[in-house]
């Protein structure tokens, strides 16, 4: 036989205690910092970790990175995020001449077909969310805003 008082006792204390459960859980969970990521994995091996320009393959370039956290501070104080976004995505390539950075927004569109394979899907969408994650991160990666 089914006792109705007791059940209705733990329904009611499995509702007091699953949001305070909840709220522990998501108090201890951090949140994934996406520019962050990308920016440790596709930047950080020529600018560093900290975007100072001193990575562990920056030696080995014919041209060394920049310090990335002084962007604002050479251009007047305001961060170039125009400039920053067609550097990563590969739109500031001239006619002539080499580019010692990858072109990321190529490598994005490549694995953009990979992820949504057989699927339809936005390929510059892909490539836009991933490049403006790490301008993002670069942006606050800045040393006081001051020229």
């Amino acid at each position: 036989m089914i006792n109705y008082q007791q059940l209705r006792m733990t329904s009611w204390g499995v509702l007091v205690a699953l949001p305070m459960l909840v709220s522990a859980q998501s108090a201890t969970t951090q949140r994934v910092d996406f520019g962050q990521q990308e920016f440790q994995s596709r930047c950080a091996a020529c600018h560093g970790r900290d975007g100072k320009g001193n990575g562990p393959i920056a030696d080995l370039l014919r041209k060394s990175p920049p310090d990335l956290t002084l962007l604002s501070r050479s251009n007047g104080g305001i961060f170039p995020m125009s400039r920053v976004y067609d550097s990563i995505i590969g739109d500031d390539v001239k006619a002539h001449g080499s580019r010692d950075m990858p072109v990321w927004g190529q490598v994005y569109r490549l694995r953009a077909g990979e992820h949504y394979a057989d699927t339809y899907y936005d390929p510059e969408a892909y490539v836009r969310i991933r490049v403006l994650a790490v301008v993002e991160y670069i942006n606050r990666l800045q040393v006081a805003n001051r020229p």
